[in-house]
């Protein structure tokens, strides 16, 4: 073994690359390797969905293979052209692109064709029972299935009815086809699963050519075989559907990809449910599936998440096959991680308090070089202006402090970031409430830069945005949609919306930030100094900014909920 200390290390591997690295030695599948991603496209895709993106995209990288984005759209009733667009878009986003884009309505004749071979042989009936009695029927995991008396229909009078299906002589729910595997098996999908269901219904691609679809079971196992696809990676619920996938693609004898199961990704103070999201949606309890709470992509897009950190999010939390719970501080960290290396610095006050310097010139105006960003030497510095009137932020001061606050107070000196060292001198309050409105202050002229030439040291630096200069901006801040850490831990009898957190959201309508942003394109990602990361929302408008809260500096959501707030 070598132990020459210039070789780099293996690169990270996952129990996935392992079954394909298996698949390679034994010349299984002849080297190839080619998988897909095969979202269904009845709603937007999440951040459990980046995740299997992430996954299939890479594998396919990793070993010089292929991937497809596939829809499965095999429920008209349930799918939109929306939908498809949206997903297209995340996608790409990620920083993706796939090798071909497919349908399983593209096989709709082909699929049929293998439901009609299955008939043939004597492996599919048409059921004419109701689905409740199908139900019923099935068993329990404790008794067996009944086999009914379509169960013996003979071929000639299945594929009569089956072809019939297929030229809308029924309504919907009159008749199924079922495969005709084994009504006592063990894994209760194996008790004779329905396949096709007659649905009078347009669709997005195929309009009213069918009214006869096939189930996403049936169909998704027979893309995959069309496809080529050698590795049909899906998360861990689909391991009980296995042995339906290697039968229907037994039974007509074609070619065999390898189904591989993964734990799926379950983010805390999350939900990830698409039945559940679009209950958000359509209850207007969010403004879209994009309102930046939301766990969906299109929502952490424009809520200012980046691909970078999702995909070193995706990496971090590797890939198993058991299904944990992970913090969101690790998405939140991969976020903080990417935008400290990207962001550059901007100054803003969310709760502002004026400063009047009463010893600096009225009227002057000057300007500091303020550094863009301290980890990038390359992003260079900008001009910013200063004055006699400022803001600075109301957290920073406080008339009577503690002994541990360094920041300002009456007679305390404080830094303001690249500029000059002041001077408390004086709060003013509004008679009628007693609260502090303004703060006279006095600068010292030798501290230009925030220098201190007779060495006295001062404890604290503080932001702060000059007064006239300042654009007035709402900023949006955003914390977990949910008060509960694990939603699956609330009973079906409750209603999970009761765990929504009423400060999910907090519009600050008239914060003031430096006037470099103001010509920023919107998705501009920056850090409001010793505040947090912000993104520059679709809502600005030319006479106002709309600045969407990315995530915090520190994990100040872990503090609230250390202290049981």
């Amino acid at each position: 073994m070598s132990t020459d200390p210039t070789t780099p290390p293996a690169a990270p591997t996952n129990f996935i690359h392992e079954i394909i690295d298996g698949h390679n030695a034994s010349g299984r599948f002849g080297g190839k390797v080619h998988t897909r991603f095969p979202p269904e496209p009845n709603g937007y895709l999440h951040i459990g969905h980046a995740k299997s993106i992430c996954l299939n995209f890479g594998i396919a990288k990793k070993y010089g293979g292929k991937c497809n984005l596939r829809f499965d759209d095999t429920n008209p009733t349930k799918e939109d052209i929306e939908y498809v667009n949206s997903i297209q878009e995340d996608v790409r986003w990620l920083g993706f692109e796939w090798d071909g884009l497919y349908y399983a309505s593209d096989y709709f004749e082909q699929i049929y064709q293998w439901a009609e071979l299955l008939i043939e042989k004597g492996k599919a009936y048409v059921d004419s029972s109701t689905l409740d009695e199908i139900r019923e029927q099935r068993g329990t995991v404790t008794q067996p299935g009944i086999a009914n008396q379509y169960r013996s229909r003979s071929v000639k009078e299945n594929l009569d009815l089956f072809r019939r299906m297929r030229a809308g002589e029924f309504p919907d729910g009159a008749h199924v086809l079922r495969a005709k595997i084994d009504m006592a098996h063990t894994n209760m999908l194996l008790r004779d699963p329905v396949i096709y269901r007659i649905r009078h219904a347009h669709h997005h691609r195929t309009g009213d050519a069918w009214c006869l679809y096939p189930m996403y079971d049936f169909a998704h196992g027979y893309s995959d075989s069309i496809e080529g696809i050698t590795h049909s990676i899906c998360t861990l619920e689909f391991e009980i559907h296995r042995p339906l996938y290697d039968w229907l693609i037994e039974a007509v004898g074609i070619y065999h990809p390898q189904q591989i199961e993964f734990a799926r990704l379950n983010l805390t103070y999350t939900v990830m449910s698409k039945r559940k999201l679009l209950e958000l949606v359509e209850a207007k309890i969010v403004s879209g599936w994009d309102d930046p709470r939301m766990p969906t992509i299109a929502g952490i897009r424009r809520r200012g998440y980046t691909p970078a950190a999702m995909r070193d999010f995706c990496e971090t939390i590797g890939v198993t096959r058991f299904n944990g719970m992970t913090d969101l501080v690790v998405l939140e960290n991969a976020v903080r991680n990417d935008l400290n290396k990207s962001a550059p610095r901007v100054m803003g006050v969310l709760k502002p308090l004026k400063i009047v310097l009463t010893n600096y010139p009225e009227g002057q105006t000057e300007e500091f070089d303020c550094i863009n960003n301290p980890e990038d030497p390359s992003a260079g510095s900008r001009k910013v202006p200063f004055s006699r009137e400022l803001y600075i932020e109301r957290d920073d001061f406080m008339e009577d402090p503690p002994k541990q606050f360094f920041r300002l107070a009456p007679g305390r000196e404080v830094r303001l970031r690249w500029a000059y060292v002041i001077k408390c001198e004086e709060a003013v309050k509004d008679p009628a409430t007693g609260e502090i409105v303004e703060l006279r202050c006095t600068y010292d002229p030798e501290t230009k830069g925030g220098n201190t030439p007779d060495g006295r040291k001062i404890k604290s630096t503080i932001h702060w945005v000059s007064a006239p200069h300042a654009l007035s901006t709402e900023v949006r801040l955003y914390s977990p949609l949910f008060s509960v850490e694990d939603l699956a831990s609330i009973p079906e009898t409750e209603d999970w919306k009761t765990y929504l957190s009423p400060t999910s959201l907090v519009v600050i309508p008239d914060a003031k930030l430096e006037p470099s942003v103001k010509t920023q394109a919107v998705g501009y990602r920056c850090q409001f100094e010793r505040l947090g990361y912000f993104c520059l929302d679709r809502d600005s408008t030319s006479e106002k900014l709309v600045f969407n809260r990315t995530v915090t500096l520190k994990d100040e959501w872990a503090k609230i909920q250390k202290k049981g707030g």
